[in-house]
C-alpha cells in the first residue's frame, strides 16, 4: 500500500514539474522588444512603488479615493475635497480629530500616487519609441 502511495506522489510531482517547466518555456519564448521590456519594467516598478506607498500610509489607493470622494486622480479635485473635509472635521467646530487625520492620510496617499504617475510619465517620455 505504501509503495503505491509513494508512486502516486512521485507521479504527481512529475506532472506538476513538467507543467511548470512548460509554462516557464512559454513565458520566456514570447518575443519581447527592448521598448516593450522597458515599459513592462516601468509598470512593474510603478506597481511596487504604489504598493509600498499603500503600506507606508496604511491606506490603499481605493480607500484614499473613497475618503476624499474622488473618482479620478485630479490634483484640483483632491485639493478641493481635502480642504472642505479638513475644515468640516476640525475639532474646534465640533468635528473629529480621528476623521481629520484620516483625511490628511488620504491626501498624502493620493499625492504620493500622483508623484508616482508623474515619474512614470517622465520615464515613458524618455524611452525612445521603436
Amino acid at each position: 500500500m505504501a509503495k503505491y502511495l509513494a508512486q502516486i506522489i512521485v507521479m504527481g510531482a512529475q506532472v506538476v514539474g513538467r507543467a511548470f517547466a512548460r509554462a516557464l518555456r512559454q513565458e520566456f519564448a514570447v518575443p519581447c522588444g527592448r521598448a516593450s521590456r522597458a515599459a513592462a519594467d516601468a509598470r512593474g516598478r510603478a506597481g511596487h512603488q504604489s504598493a509600498a506607498a499603500s503600506n507606508l500610509s496604511g491606506l490603499s489607493l481605493q480607500e484614499a479615493q473613497q475618503i476624499l470622494n474622488v473618482s479620478k486622480l485630479s490634483p484640483e479635485e483632491i485639493q478641493k475635497n481635502y480642504e472642505h473635509l479638513f475644515k468640516v472635521n476640525d475639532k474646534s467646530v465640533g468635528g473629529s480629530f480621528y476623521l481629520q487625520s484620516k483625511v490628511v492620510r488620504a491626501k498624502e496617499r493620493l499625492d504620493e500616487e500622483l508623484r508616482i504617475q508623474a515619474q512614470e510619465d517622465r520615464e515613458r517620455e524618455q524611452t525612445p519609441p521603436t
